[in-house]
């Protein structure tokens, strides 16, 4: 018998929690941009911070997943201790619908959700569908997988033995708690746990005042996940999974010692003798009371967070910061606005990088040089960075329309490291000048800062468009771009005609030239950004 029910539970458990994945999974793509709008929500307001982490939780099925990915933003400098907080709290009250689902006794509806996904899997080949289906299937199995728990649990009825020893753990606060705290960091999911207990619920097995203090319990075991994913990172970060933690202990010290009498009478008057639903009610009502009590003491938590996780706040000047995070690739949406924010930054460096080099044609100050080449390096490094991770996001689960966008961003990211190839370029000309001591004629400088104007001009609208994704951005970024290859073909004729009178040093139309040369690349590389956009 024993084998039996262990083989039934691990199937039951494995298909309750492949289902809540595939849920997830699907809810992330169907939500797209409305998941990277609720991002850009994300401010110093805690109440919409609250809400934001709700909903996300909601979307995303975990408020493991959400503390994480909190950690991964505050870690990237890109959210403050302040901000994550109500994200946080927000979390631990979306985590509980899951329980409130499974809670009803929905098993006569999962093989038709599950038929009917796979059937929209089979019969449309649109995106949309394709991902309403995978919510479909994945709302099936979740169902029909704590079918086969409560089928698995159903002999134990038989064992008094079991009974007892249930209610005997789950009686006492500590065993009970601790039962809970072990359950959910085995299996790395709180909602499991509650699963687990709904199940063993419907058969009888443990009666309500035995479960509470194993949900107390599940509730604290669910903060390891962002404790173990913040080692590692900055002292902020660590401080999140601190305060996730906190908040869990705080809430559960006060139900065992104040509110967990009141709360058994709430939830039982709701819905006596169905244990299940009092379950669930009850994770619901505790997360829900722990939040209406510690958000006003918000600021509290931050600083027992940064007692427990002394140092600096703000990271060492001369790091080279990211807004990169593997902990972001469980949600892609939320990882793709974070790659546009990156490559904004590499932008602004291969921007510098060109304007430092420009620069050094004018000081004659070899410290520009070196300044350019520097800006140029970090370039390097953040294409190194950036394609690393979009290779990383390329195996997760993403929708057709970020598929487009992954794609496209390895070309931008060429794009954007070519202009700093052409910025270096640029310099070791500025350089040969310096060290020549090479000068160019009056209609060379003239001819070169109205170029010079219409290319920032032209690589500021093309980042701006893709940063935007204003399709009329883009159009003007094609525009000039037309407009510098015709200045470019006339400068270019005008320095040859020169040569050739010997109106110029010979040398200084030789480098004039190249520069022309590397500023019209740079011009098309511009338009490149522009047009992947618009690709897109």
């Amino acid at each position: 018998m024993w084998a039996g029910v262990l083989i039934g539970v691990i199937g039951g458990l494995g298909l309750f929690l492949y289902g809540m994945k595939l849920m997830a999974e699907g809810l992330q793509k169907f939500a797209g941009n409305k998941l990277k709008s609720l991002v850009e929500a994300f401010t110093s307001n805690r109440f919409m911070g609250m809400l934001v982490g709700m909903v996300v939780t909601m979307i995303i099925q975990s408020s493991s997943a959400t503390s994480v990915m909190v950690v991964g933003f505050v870690n990237a400098g890109l959210m403050t201790l302040s901000q994550a907080i109500g994200i946080i709290l927000g979390a631990n009250i979306g985590t509980t619908i899951t329980g409130q689902m499974i809670s009803f006794d929905l098993q006569m509806v999962a093989p038709l959700a599950l038929g009917l996904g796979v059937f929209f899997t089979l019969a449309s080949k649109k995106i949309r569908t394709q991902n309403f289906a995978e919510i479909l299937v994945g709302f099936g199995l979740l169902f029909i997988g704590i079918g086969t728990l409560k089928t698995a649990l159903s002999p134990l009825e038989n064992v008094p033995a079991f009974r007892e020893a249930l209610i005997s753990w789950g009686t006492n606060p500590i065993k009970g708690i601790f039962i809970g705290f072990f359950l959910t960091v085995l299996v790395q999911s709180s909602s499991a746990t509650i699963g687990v207990l709904i199940a063993l619920a419907a058969q009888g097995l443990i009666p309500f005042n035995s479960a509470l203090y194993i949900i107390y319990g599940d509730n604290i075991g669910t903060c390891t996940t962002a404790l173990i994913s913040s080692i590692g990172s900055s002292p902020n970060a660590k401080r999140v999974g601190v305060m996730h933690m906190s908040f869990n202990v705080i809430g559960t010290i006060l139900f065992v010692l104040f509110f967990g009498k009141p709360l058994t009478n709430i939830v039982t008057s709701l819905n006596p003798g169905n244990v299940a639903r009092q379950i669930a009610n009850a994770h619901t009502i505790f997360n829900i009371v722990n939040v209406a009590i510690q958000l006003p003491f918000a600021d509290v938590l931050i600083k027992i967070s940064q007692l427990v996780i002394p140092g600096k706040t703000d990271p060492e000047p001369t790091e080279f910061l990211t807004h990169l995070d593997s902990r972001m690739l469980r949600t892609p949406a939320i990882a793709i606005n974070n790659l546009y924010l990156e490559c904004d930054e590499m932008a602004k460096c291969a921007r510098k990088a060109l304007s430092t080099a420009i620069k050094g044609f004018e000081s004659r100050d070899k410290d520009d040089i070196l300044d350019a080449l520097e800006y140029e390096s970090d370039v390097n490094r953040y294409q190194k960075n950036i394609m690393h991770y979009l290779q990383d996001l390329s195996s997760t689960p993403l929708s057709e329309s970020d598929r487009h966008l992954v794609d496209s961003l390895f070309n931008t990211v060429s794009d954007i490291e070519r202009i700093g190839d052409h910025a270096e370029n640029i310099a070791e000309l500025a350089e040969f000048c310096i060290d020549r001591d090479i000068f160019f004629d009056k209609q060379a400088v003239e001819d070169t800062k109205m170029i010079l104007e219409k290319i920032f001009y032209g690589f500021d609208i093309a980042v701006e468009a893709f940063r935007e994704r204003d399709v009329e951005k883009a159009n003007i970024a094609r525009k000039i771009e037309k407009e510098i290859d015709s200045l470019e073909k006339h400068s270019r004729k005008k320095q040859i005609k020169r040569m050739h009178g010997k109106k110029t040093n010979i040398d200084a139309g030789i480098i004039f030239l190249d520069l022309l040369s590397n500023l019209e690349r740079i011009s098309d590389h511009s338009k490149n950004i522009a047009e992947s956009f618009t690709g897109i």
